[in-house]
């Protein structure tokens, strides 16, 4: 039972870390990759679906990512999905493709992203605190339960607070990387 309580909060731990991560990806440098546009939804046939799964996406060069939609009546609504997400991309149709240009960040923006990255980096702090309470919690109840001793309790919190530290840590990290990165001209 106790090693499930530390399994768990270890494994909702790396969880966390993994949305951060993803999360991350998603906030552009100025340079062009295809995972940018893999949250943008569009309409496809009456439900909502991501662009990569109704056309071809790629680079076209480091600055620039092509669409080709995979049917000709879906070029409209793919370009204007990706102009209506919050990525501030402006895309363009040249016959069946769409390009989507990389815009220039400016020293504002820059600093914007980096304000948008320590909240991400924030919230992922907290769902990692709120696995530690409920691993504290869960040990708690074992105790109450009598299914362990209070010795017991009190180095499985030590071991659940280590693991705590090193994920915060690991966001830390995370985060100082991604904003080196946001502010390198």
């Amino acid at each position: 039972m106790l090693e499930d309580v530390k399994k768990n909060a270890d494994l909702r731990m790396q969880k966390s870390l993994e949305a951060l991560k993803n999360d991350l990806a998603k906030v552009r440098t100025g340079r062009a990759h295809v995972g940018l546009l893999d949250h943008v939804m569009v309409e496809y046939y009456g439900s909502m679906v991501a662009v990569n799964q109704v056309a071809n996406v790629n680079l076209g060069d480091a600055r620039t990512i092509n669409v080709q939609p995979y049917e000709k009546n879906m070029i409209a609504k793919v370009e204007k999905a990706i102009r209506d997400s919050d990525l501030g991309l402006n895309p363009a149709t040249n016959g069946d493709l769409i390009r989507v240009p990389m815009p220039m960040l400016t020293e504002e923006r820059r600093r914007d992203l980096t304000k948008i990255v320590r909240t991400e980096g924030e919230g992922a702090k907290v769902a990692i605190r709120n696995v530690r309470r409920d691993a504290n919690d869960a040990l708690k109840k074992l105790v109450k339960d009598k299914a362990i001793s209070e010795d017991d309790e009190r180095r499985a919190q030590d071991e659940v607070q280590k693991s705590t530290d090193k994920a915060v840590a690991e966001v830390d990290k995370m985060l100082q990387v991604k904003e080196a990165d946001l502010m390198a001209v």
